[in-house]
């Protein structure tokens, strides 16, 4: 029986440097806690729906 391929993942490959205010970050950490996700995951979801959204021409440009 042969050998199942292994799938490669999708290296991530860039950062992304944000500043907040530290509450504001330890609440969003606390609550992607809460949710048994991370603030990484979280804001990678934000972005990619954010891009989707862009374009299905929900956004207008100001």
């Amino acid at each position: 029986m042969p050998k199942r391929a292994r799938r490669k993942k999708k290296t991530k490959d860039a950062q992304f440097v944000l500043r907040l205010q530290g509450e504001v970050r330890d609440q969003f950490v606390g609550i992607c806690e809460e949710l048994d996700s991370s603030a990484a995951r979280e804001v990678r979801r934000f972005i990619k729906r954010f891009i989707r959204r862009y374009e299905d021409g929900e956004l207008e440009g100001d």
